[in-house]
């Protein structure tokens, strides 16, 4: 007969159960110490915080009753704002009266000269319309044309370096058309175009020339349309 003697087995067991249990003791003790800890921060920050909600609150109190007691506080503070804007809103502002001089120096010499009757500003798209009407015809609004392309903007930049550069490098016509002007004499009428460099009219650029091109650059005969053009033009009209 066999006998087989379990008791070493079942202490065995034994022993490994109490072992998990002090792992499940420790660590649920550990678990809760760490509960409690949390519990214990975030009950000293809520109490901080409480701490400091109360100082802002009493000191926005004083300051409401200090700046209270001051007369007039509004328009004084109305005041301040439009003059701390002021510096702002001058740097932005664009200088349009430059646009004076620039006619002036674009309008060729008589017997080519232009009489403008409109010029439009577009700040938003930077181009500048020009309408106007010449005794010379064609050559002179070619010419016109050729002086715009030539005429160079020198300036001083905000960096107090000296700058230069071309009016524009394109010129655009329209509404071109021959008529008779207010003596009878014949004309032709158009309206030229041209996008120009924000300096130009900005406040940063300081001490501006508007330079046109020397007059051979300008009226060299391989630039001009023929007279007999606007003849024929104003022919055609009749």
């Amino acid at each position: 007969m066999i006998e087989v003697n379990l008791i070493p087995d079942v202490k065995q067991e034994l022993l490994k159960a109490r072992v998990v249990r002090r792992y499940v003791i420790s660590s649920t003790v550990i678990v809760g110490m760490a509960a409690v800890g949390v519990v214990v921060l975030l009950g000293l920050l809520w109490i901080s915080l409480g701490v400091r909600g109360a100082l802002l609150d009493d000191s926005i109190t004083k300051k409401g009753t200090e700046y209270r007691s001051v007369s007039d506080l509004e328009k004084t503070l109305t005041i301040q704002n439009q003059l701390s804007a002021l510096s702002a809103m001058h740097d932005k502002k664009n200088i349009d009266s430059r646009i004076f001089p620039l006619l002036d120096v674009i309008n060729p010499a008589s017997p080519n000269n232009i009489s403008i009757s409109s010029t439009k500003i577009d700040a938003e798209n930077k181009t500048i319309t020009i309408g106007g009407q010449a005794s010379n015809g064609y050559e002179a609004a070619e010419i016109f044309k050729k002086t715009i392309l030539g005429t160079r903007v020198s300036y001083i930049d905000g960096n107090g370096a000296s700058q230069s550069k071309l009016l524009t490098d394109s010129v655009s016509s329209s509404d071109m058309s021959t008529g008779e002007d207010a003596t009878g004499k014949k004309v032709l009428r158009f309206s030229f175009s041209f996008v120009y460099p924000a300096e130009l009219f900005e406040q940063s650029s300081s001490q501006a020339i508007i330079e046109r091109p020397g007059r051979k650059n300008v009226t060299d005969s391989y630039l001009r349309v023929p007279q007999s053009l606007f003849s024929d033009r104003e022919g055609g009209q009749q």
